[in-house]
């Protein structure tokens, strides 16, 4: 890590962290083995997989963020599903409840964020919000309760309200569905491998390769 040498965390850990979980399959790893480190990762195990790539931030920087704080983890998201192969993210904004009240600022958030990405201030990707999380990662729970909505059910980016529910989301995905999850920090001068200290060998080098990744996207190269 040369390119942070005398430079405190703070000084570098500007922006947010995304945790990634998809569904492992042979051909991954064969890919992952050939690829040193050019691969998406990570993944949700067996019967309780979820069927694709999933993003979920902020899980480790921002505790409390604000709406402008927010709109850039949002857009650092956006861009990372892009380079990992995500035409058009489809980005789910959590909160408890699907309607807009001042008593959850969450919600409002959510609102703005939508506004804001109508009037371009977020781009290459689809806002919704807020939704609670079924409603995000569920179909069935999205229609039963009448929402409709291109992102619920589908969600590619899961953007929670605080690092508290962040956090807990992806360590619920890791050890109660059995997911590994890889880190990765955007907003600095270049991107930042973040594990836990509990991670396992898998998850740090799936991180360092969505680093390696994003920077080839970032300057326009082909991922070899």
């Amino acid at each position: 890590m040369q390119f942070i040498e005398n430079k405190t965390f703070d000084e570098i850990a500007v922006g947010d962290k995304a945790e990634l979980t998809r569904t492992l399959k042979a051909e991954d790893i064969e890919l992952f083995a050939v690829m040193s480190g050019d691969v998406n990762p990570a993944h949700v195990d067996s019967d309780f997989a979820h069927p694709k790539l999933l993003l979920i931030s902020d899980a480790a920087i921002n505790i409390f963020p604000d709406l402008p704080t927010k709109r850039d983890i949002v857009q650092n998201a956006i861009e990372l599903a892009l380079a990992l192969g995500i035409s058009r993210p489809k980005v789910a904004l959590l909160s408890a409840v699907e309607s807009v009240t001042s008593k959850i600022p969450s919600t409002v958030d959510a609102a703005a964020l939508c506004k804001m990405a109508d009037r371009g201030q977020i781009v290459g990707g689809l806002l919704d919000g807020p939704l609670a999380f079924d409603n995000a990662v569920s179909k069935a729970a999205a229609d039963a309760k009448g929402i409709l909505s291109d992102v619920a059910g589908s969600a590619d980016i899961l953007i929670a309200p605080d690092l508290e529910a962040g956090n807990m989301i992806a360590k619920q995905l890791i050890y109660l569905a059995g997911a590994d999850a890889a880190g990765i920090v955007l907003g600095a001068r270049v991107p930042i491998v973040l594990t836990s200290r509990a991670d396992n060998v898998f998850s740090r080098l799936a991180s360092t390769a969505i680093a390696q990744r994003f920077v080839h996207h970032t300057l326009g190269g082909a991922v070899s």
